[in-house]
């Protein structure tokens, strides 16, 4: 099965060794960040290409 769409901040936590709430933070940080630039966003859940090229460095994969 190919992954989600979105990361939620349970994920978020679990990859980057983090508590919960911290990755909630990140994640409002990541969301507000995209709604600056006129994305729509969803609380508690990220663009998983969006936290993959912040956290990562990762750009558009083929």
């Amino acid at each position: 099965m190919e992954k989600e769409l979105f990361v939620r901040a349970e994920e978020v936590a679990r990859e980057l060794g983090i508590s919960k709430p911290y990755a909630y933070k990140l994640v409002r940080e990541m969301n507000e960040e995209l709604k600056k630039k006129g994305f729509l966003t969803i609380p508690g859940r990220v663009s998983r290409r969006y936290f993959e090229e912040k956290f990562y460095g990762l750009r558009d994969r083929q």
